[in-house]
């Protein structure tokens, strides 16, 4: 694998679907717990918001100190990445509203994710080449960004009631709504989903396997916004985005189109309509 952690203390790995506890094989356990947000998920959309809330805290709670009995391979690796999903919709369901600007609230939820994601990279040793961490060919990515972002932001326009989170068109406004949507929300998430989640589930599961499971877990994220249709579509943006990652492996690429998919869906696109 590009960082090379995926030797357990032990020597190298046997198997990806040996056991690690008894009963249990270790790409179960994954599975189980992707399980796990999937349905407090589906119980958010289906408007359940207690149960779900439950789950998510349980799933957290369990994941965080599963660190004690299963280590060093790439099972430890791939819960500890899951963790950061609960972790995500529970700080976005009780986050306390400092501002009247609808837009502040997303500085607010993502900033605060950037210390576990930080030290999930750091305690995994994961390697700037693994995180797409680089700057090459960027002269190129910045159009093709803006291009699919655009493609993108104008089929959800049709799936979800998006409103505006600036008032107007003015430089000021489309600048701050672009730094929050790329150096916050796009970027958290795409260190989260492709960088990270994407990697771990393709070492359990395979590339294939890896870019579909970590596709469905962006779309089904979305489930708060209370429609099928955006659970499929953003499930369908994480396959573009996540073949992107795989093809350039560049995170700079996938966080400025995501990016520019919420300046689009959320700013550009609705003024104008």
């Amino acid at each position: 694998m590009k960082d090379g952690n995926l030797i357990s203390n032990s020597g190298s790995l046997k198997g990806m679907g040996s056991s690690v506890i008894p009963g249990l094989t270790g790409n179960s356990m994954v599975a189980i717990a992707l399980l796990m947000v999937v349905i407090a998920e589906l119980l958010l959309y289906s408007g359940n918001i207690r149960t779900a809330i439950i789950i998510h805290v349980v799933t957290l709670f369990v994941l965080s100190v599963s660190s004690v009995w299963v280590h060093g391979n790439h099972v430890s690796r791939s819960l500890q990445v899951i963790s950061l999903l609960p972790l995500l919709r529970l700080l976005n369901i009780s986050m306390p509203v400092f501002s009247e600007m609808t837009l502040h609230i997303f500085v607010y939820v993502y900033a605060p994710l950037l210390l576990p994601v930080w030290l999930i990279i750091r305690h995994q040793g994961i390697s700037k080449e693994t995180l797409g961490l680089h700057f090459r060919n960027m002269l190129r990515y910045i159009p093709l960004s803006i291009g699919v972002g655009f493609l993108i932001a104008g089929g959800e326009y049709f799936t979800i009631d998006a409103s505006n989170l600036i008032p107007d068109l003015s430089f000021a406004n489309i600048l701050k709504l672009s730094i929050v949507m790329i150096f916050f929300v796009g970027l958290v998430e795409e260190l989260i989903f492709r960088s990270m989640l994407q990697t771990r589930l393709s070492d359990s599961f395979g590339p294939l396997r890896g870019l579909l499971l970590a596709s469905l877990l962006f779309g089904v994220m979305h489930s708060g916004y209370g429609t099928f249709y955006e659970i499929i579509f953003t499930s369908f943006a994480g396959l573009v985005l996540g073949y992107m990652f795989i093809r350039t492996n560049s995170l700079p690429l996938v966080t400025l189109t995501h990016g520019f998919v919420n300046v689009f869906l959320f700013g550009v696109i609705p003024l104008m309509s």
